[in-house]
């Protein structure tokens, strides 16, 4: 049996765990997602239904070899040992896409151009002939991946991008891509609301990326429908008759579905030009026969008569970046709001919009919000209930308990006492609360507009009841008191189990909010792990650095979302290295240094455990900062004691350290103690009290800082 083929589905960011889902309906054999794609596993066959039925995924990737490539010649030679004419016709044509960096090759141009070299090469030198570039339609097309001195080979089955469905023929303005429109209508439900019998409406529906999208879902049509061309058709293991089976299937299943569908998709604009781009669209997608099409301004937008059941209001606005300015469309924000309410009050609705304030201008609560990307632009979707909000009556509201009203009243103190020094730091992340009454165990931190409460283990003295009871009072009094819903409030809850209390499995919701701290800006995520990607008490460590940073080689081990080398980058570092044992962290990392415009070979990324980085590198730094975990038991290195180790690490980063250097050390664990005998080398000064900030006064012991130098 042949051992199942490693690919990779790109798509864009914050389509990744919708992706891994779909691959999975499909077929795909452990789905892992990563930054702007996911990894499976599979047969050809799959890699072929993906290629026709992915309605999330931009490319599949078959990765051919993966090595070094610190420079032009490594990238040469490991090109040229890819056997080519495995995949390629010696007559035929190709193209190479690259993407990424390392120290030696830093523009794709050049990439590009060294691969090309080495693939004529080989043919010439073989067959005395050579295949032809063609960047629009090759036979075949190359994907090059740089990254961390390494760099990955792939073939690229899909030849263009999969959200190039073959219908489209004109875009609107600030038109979706259709891959994207998918995710849209999976997150509002779409599938869900059809089954039940609902209609859709776009009301701004521009060019009809969502109508088309919504009515090839709901029938069963195969994004590849209309599609004519892939990479995999010039390949040389293309299998010609297992494609054709799956075309047959994919033609059946679009016959079928289509001949049972209604009238139950309406979209409307009222700029003439793009609605007739919409009328050729929908033509060239062969769904013109169920949608209607009105030219038609919101103002005069009804329900449609043919919709007697629930259905789905969907659309993608102007946003006031690309087509007109935040003060000209909140009138049209404020009449979708209006409209929802007189004409789908018991509907639901999707708006996607990269504006909060447009978005608090539709003046309804939203049940959910996700992130987008819509190209660069980061964008959310608002997700409204509208049958929900009009179902609710006003209830008598509980009073409070004496101790919720203490926790309250707790509350409002706090706010008061930082609101001028959170307003002169502009700070949006902080915490407000950390169990300053016993009673009530939790810490309640504070992200822009959302809350994230974690609670601790409550007293002994505390029966289980209580602590559930209070739990909720925690949560019910920190929303009444900011003022914030249910839905942007994250719980991190405890539950009793074999070897004392843990926290309860975290959501995969995949939402990230970008949050800013001293002017950067940083991507969180308050639901899907225990810790949110920036850890709060660090802020006055990640200004130091910042302070220290100007001209100097700076090392992060244990570097975790990067936080701290973005701080070093604007600090003015002559380069950052920021190194961790998690892919899925140092993606993170990657992404907030590219928030912040931090990109290059200046700034690199290594997967490694930290010691064995540091007894392996050979490069100095003049600023270390060294945050290590507690604890770690990770099977790719070995088990880490932050007490036990501590020497060996410090002394592995002194040797690292260039002349009049400095280390910052800190760790969280309680009952540290640095050993001085051990490391008399150093010079070290512990800065723990002044790295402690202002809203974590309650709590001094949550971290200890040290600076450590050689000694003279």
């Amino acid at each position: 049996m042949n051992d199942p083929l490693k690919l990779f589905a790109t798509c864009p960011k914050g389509l990744e765990y919708l992706l891994r889902d779909e691959l999975a309906e499909l077929g795909a054999l452990q789905p892992r997602e990563a930054l702007a794609g996911v990894y499976f596993s599979g047969d050809l066959a799959l890699a072929y239904k993906v290629c026709l039925w992915s309605r999330l995924a931009s490319r599949v990737l078959l990765p051919l070899a993966e090595f070094d490539a610190g420079d032009g010649e490594q990238l040469y030679d490991g090109i040229a040992a890819v056997d080519f004419a495995a995949h390629l016709a010696d007559e035929g044509s190709f193209a190479i896409d690259a993407v990424g960096a390392t120290r030696g090759v830093t523009h794709s141009h050049y990439a590009v151009q060294r691969v090309k070299d080495a693939i004529v090469d080989q043919f010439r030198q073989r067959l005395g002939t050579r295949p032809n570039v063609d960047t629009e339609r090759p036979d075949v097309r190359f994907n090059l991946l740089l990254r961390r001195e390494r760099a990955t080979l792939s073939l690229d089955l899909s030849g263009a991008p999969l959200h190039q469905r073959g219908w489209r023929q004109g875009h609107g303005k600030a038109s979706l891509k259709e891959n994207l429109a998918a995710a849209l209508l999976l997150r509002a439900q779409w599938p869900a609301v059809f089954a039940a019998g609902g209609c859709l409406v776009d009301p701004l529906c521009g060019s009809g990326t969502l109508l088309v999208e919504a009515v090839w879902m709901a029938a069963d049509v195969a994004p590849g429908w209309k599609r004519d061309y892939y990479g995999l058709l010039g390949w040389r293991g293309h299998d010609a008759a297992l494609w054709q089976g799956l075309r047959d299937d994919m033609n059946a299943r679009a016959q079928a579905g289509l001949s049972s569908l209604g009238q139950r998709f309406f979209g409307f604009d009222q700029d003439a030009e793009v609605l007739e781009e919409a009328r050729h669209n929908v033509q060239h997608a062969g769904v013109a026969g169920f949608v209607h099409l009105g030219r038609q301004s919101l103002s005069h937008l009804t329900r449609p008569r043919e919709c007697p059941q629930p259905g789905l209001l969907i659309s993608n606005p102007p946003y006031g970046q690309r087509l007109g300015e935040r003060d000209e469309l909140q009138p049209l924000y404020r009449l979708i709001g209006e409209k929802l309410q007189q004409e789908f009050n018991d509907w639901r609705a999707s708006i996607i919009t990269s504006d909060a304030e447009l978005g608090r201008a539709i003046g309804l609560r939203a049940v959910k919000r996700y992130a987008f990307y819509n190209g660069a632009l980061e964008c959310q979707l608002l997700n409204f209930d509208l049958a929900a909000s009009a179902a609710a009556v006003p209830r008598e509201v509980k009073p409070l308990s004496d101790g919720a009203q203490m926790l309250k009243n707790r509350l409002d103190k706090n706010r008061k006492h930082l609101r001028k020094r959170l307003e002169r730091e502009g700070l949006q992340c902080y915490r407000i609360y950390d169990a300053d009454l016993p009673e009530y165990a939790a810490a309640i931190d504070v992200y822009a507009d959302h809350l994230h409460i974690q609670e601790y283990q409550a007293p002994s003295t505390i029966d289980e009841n209580s602590a559930r009871q209070r739990w909720r009072e925690i949560v019910r009094v920190a929303g009444e008191s900011f003022g914030i819903p249910r839905e942007r409030i994250a719980l991190k809850q405890r539950y009793r189990a074999k070897g004392g209390e843990k926290y309860g499995r975290m959501d995969q919701r995949g939402e990230f909010l970008t949050v800013e701290e001293g002017g950067l800006k940083f991507l969180v995520n308050l639901w899907d792990y225990l810790d949110t990607g920036l850890f709060l008490d660090h802020r006055p460590l990640r200004a130091r650095v910042r302070e220290l940073a100007r001209g100097k080689r700076f090392l992060n081990l244990f570097c975790y979302t990067g936080a701290v080398s973005v701080f070093a980058a604007d600090g003015g570092a002559s380069n950052t290295v920021s190194v961790d044992l998690s892919t899925t962290y140092l993606e993170w990392a990657s992404r907030n240094l590219g928030l912040n415009g931090f990109v290059g070979n200046r700034h690199r990324l290594v997967q490694a455990d930290a010691c064995a980085f540091l007894e392996q590198d050979r490069e100095l730094y003049d600023l270390i900062y060294v945050d290590p975990p507690t604890f770690s038991n990770s099977k790719r290195a070995q088990d880490f004691d932050v007490q036990r180790d501590h020497v060996r690490l410090l002394t592995l980063c002194m040797e690292r350290l260039a002349p009049g250097g400095l280390i910052l050390f800190s760790n969280n664990y309680r009952r540290f103690h640095l050993d001085s005998e051990a490391l008399a080398a150093l010079d070290m000064r512990e800065i723990s009290a002044a790295t402690i900030p202002f809203d974590f006064e309650r709590n001094p012991r949550i971290h200890r800082a040290w600076e450590l130098r050689r000694k003279e």
